[in-house]
């Protein structure tokens, strides 16, 4: 994988607030590549771990799942990579005008409701909230904001007993019952 020709073609395609079309890419495959996401959202080629940040995030605008399988992709080009759980991790949030932001490991920033609802999945011995982040591609959420929500949720007026729940805006999303 060329990165100096990938970053050009995130370029001409405009992406630098948005998202490469890799929707609309359908290359031939070429093979896999020692890549791997951790469960933790971290990155690790050849066993080594990347510490470029904007690698990582360069990498991941061009991030596409087909059926249960990763890639990255470009025009010309698909290869093939290992996703331990799911390839983003939620680890930070904030309340804005009552509405839930978070913002993920690689920096990708946005606001929980009906573009990027939330649901509960199991992980390995407990249920956690994960949440979509763009096209297929989905984060679960870290545990020390988990924890947050709880506090936050419990403070909540609910209508359900058994139930803590979290409101962005007029989305309302379940952190699980208790």
């Amino acid at each position: 994988m060329d990165f100096a020709k990938l970053t050009q073609t995130i370029k001409a395609s405009g992406a630098q607030t948005k998202f490469p079309p890799v929707d609309q890419w359908n290359p031939p495959f070429c093979g896999d590549m020692n890549l791997v996401i951790k469960k933790n959202g971290q990155w690790f080629h050849e066993g080594t771990p990347f510490t470029r940040a904007n690698l990582v995030k360069l990498l991941a605008s061009v991030l596409k799942k087909e059926a249960e399988n990763y890639f990255l992709v470009t025009p010309v080009e698909k290869i093939g990579i290992q996703v331990e759980d799911v390839p983003f991790v939620i680890v930070d949030w904030q309340m804005i005008e009552k509405r839930v932001q978070v913002t993920t490991q690689t920096g990708d920033v946005f606001y929980l409701g009906g573009e990027h609802p939330v649901e509960l999945r199991r992980f390995e011995s407990v249920y956690l909230p994960y949440c979509r982040v763009r096209r297929n591609l989905w984060a679960r959420i870290n545990q020390n904001v988990f924890y947050q929500w709880v506090t936050f949720a419990s403070e909540l007026p609910s209508q359900r007993t058994d139930e803590l729940m979290m409101i962005s805006d007029e989305y309302s999303f379940s952190l699980g019952k208790y």
